[in-house]
């Protein structure tokens, strides 16, 4: 994979990660009275919508191989990741989809019990522990520079969560678990879609799979649910903003990202969604920036920068003759 096509993938997965940190801003700029579990489900039912539609416009290459999609076993990069996942592709469709539903309902469980703080740490912080973990069965490797970027990133969250003040209910062990269940979540549909891209599957089919079946999971939620709030003009534009552009367009990114870089890189990179969304609160929303929260921003930001950079191989030196 040359230089410029793996600088595309970060890209995308930073772009990605960045649309996904708009989202609290969007539902704050909501209608009153909408509830983020009723919100979660309609946003992700339109993303699969959105995902299908683009996957239906999308032709798939003609006698793709997985080799298409997988980093080349050059040998100046001899742990380049073999599709070493020996479940079969129905099996893998069957748990990223299972896992893009239980993000939403754990991640609001966990936000509900621990509070905001608490609640998105755990999530975030695990989430690229519990991929790094996973993608060893596709054959990817944990580079020293991958772990020192992502304790970075994981300190830089806790700090730029801890300085917004956003407690809550407090700790909660069910509160915890149900965060940690989605990081692993998340875990769980980043692998799985690797995987299948590694085996030569459509991208934005595997992700409009995915969220298909996610938003069927989610489904009854919205029939208990009082969406009164949808109906209103605010309550239009955050749902499109949310599934068009948040869900459909940053998932189009995401497996783009999946497709040039391992999966462990994708998820640090994704820890740019909370420097976005506090960047969003302080620009927008008039949000007050302490000095923790900023000196977080600066940790996540130069973690992720050591992710990117890559040490120039040296020149070699000429026998003599």
């Amino acid at each position: 994979m040359t230089a410029r096509s793996t600088l595309g993938a970060a890209l995308a997965a930073l772009g990605a990660a960045m649309l996904w940190g708009t989202t609290g801003t969007a539902q704050a700029l909501g209608p009153d009275g909408s509830d983020p579990a009723s919100v979660g489900a309609t946003r992700v039912a339109l993303g699969a919508l959105v995902l299908v539609l683009l996957a239906l416009g999308s032709r798939m290459p003609q006698r793709t191989s997985p080799g298409d999609l997988a980093p080349p076993a050059a040998p100046a990069r001899p742990s380049a990741p073999r599709a070493s996942l020996s479940l079969p592709s129905p099996a893998l469709i069957a748990i990223g989809g299972l896992a893009v539903a239980a993000y939403q309902a754990c991640f609001f469980l966990g936000v509900a019990r621990t509070g905001v703080a608490v609640g998105t740490v755990v999530a975030l912080g695990a989430a690229p522990l519990f991929t790094g973990v996973l993608g060893l069965l596709l054959g990817e490797t944990l580079s020293r520079r991958w772990l020192l970027a992502t304790a970075g990133a994981v300190v830089g969250v806790v700090l730029l969560v801890a300085g917004s003040g956003s407690g809550g209910a407090g700790i909660d062990l069910l509160g915890v678990v149900a965060a940690l269940g989605a990081g692993a979540s998340y875990a769980g549909y980043t692998i799985t879609a690797r995987a299948l891209l590694l085996r030569g599957a459509n991208g934005l089919r595997v992700m409009a799979t995915f969220f298909t079946i996610g938003a069927l999971l989610l489904a009854p939620a919205l029939l208990s649910a009082d969406l009164s709030w949808l109906w209103t003009r605010s309550g239009v534009l955050m749902v499109l903003w949310l599934g068009v552009i948040a869900t459909g367009v940053s998932y189009v990114l995401f497996q783009r990202g999946l497709a040039g870089l391992p999966a462990s890189t994708v998820a640090t990179l994704s820890l740019a969604e909370p420097v976005t969304a506090t960047l969003l609160g302080v620009l927008v929303l008039r949000e007050h920036l302490s000095w923790l929260t900023a000196v977080g921003i600066v940790v996540v930001v130069l973690s992720l920068l050591v992710m990117g950079v890559r040490r120039r191989a040296r020149p070699a030196v000429p026998e003599p003759v």
